[in-house]
């Protein structure tokens, strides 16, 4: 397997982390989105939107973090990242969702980059901007991880979730958010982070990280 992806990018740091905890081997390509690398007419014809990740596996090129995610769950079903009930695996992709749907997309480099270029947003209104929808995230999933966690985000063993939940994490400690409000979140995602599976994921450990 292939995974094209960036090391700061938290779309490829999910990934990252299911592939780990799933024990498979993959190599690595990077685009780096600081030079618009992935915007080229070669990765295009890979990620015809131009983003990352993008995963080459199985003859095929398999695109968006959370299809990849599903992909490698039924190709790949142990260790389970989603639990065995109906209803516990819905929780688990909602919590999922709070991120990859409501949190992400608008902090994503993109958005900022409009943000300080086209609308002319300051350093500190783009920053107030993550850490406005940073915040209404983590205070909907704090209250889910406390009503459903039972030492990771959900249950006692690290889910879908927590693959979320880690980059996420590391997102708003990068840009300085204020975690106080979210004790049992956090604790989820450092009982998470302890896990060597998940700690070899951290962008600073990859090969293009900077060093």
């Amino acid at each position: 397997m292939i995974l094209h992806g960036y090391w700061r990018s938290t779309a490829s740091y999910r990934v990252r982390i299911a592939l780990n905890l799933k024990g498979l081997s993959y190599a690595q390509v990077t685009h780096d989105l600081r030079t618009g690398a992935q915007a080229s007419e070669e990765y295009r014809a890979l990620q015809p939107q131009g983003l990352v990740p993008a995963l080459e596996a199985d003859e095929a090129v398999l695109v968006q973090s959370p299809a990849i995610l599903e992909w490698l769950e039924e190709r790949y079903p142990e260790p389970a990242l989603l639990p065995a009930s109906l209803t516990d695996r819905a929780t688990v992709r909602a919590m999922a969702a709070v991120i990859g749907c409501d949190i992400h997309p608008l902090n994503n480099l993109r958005v900022l980059n409009a943000l300080s270029g086209a609308f002319a947003a300051s350093p500190d209104q783009v920053n107030a901007w993550i850490a406005r929808w940073i915040g209404d995230g983590f205070a909907a999933l704090e209250g889910m991880i406390a009503r459903h966690g039972g030492g990771f985000a959900f249950g006692d063993r690290v889910s879908l979730a927590d693959c979320y939940l880690v980059p996420q994490l590391y997102s708003a400690e990068r840009f300085g958010v204020d975690l106080a409000a979210f004790p049992a979140l956090v604790a989820a995602a450092e009982r998470a982070r302890a896990l060597p599976e998940v700690a070899a994921a951290h962008p600073d450990r990859q090969p293009d990280a900077d060093r």
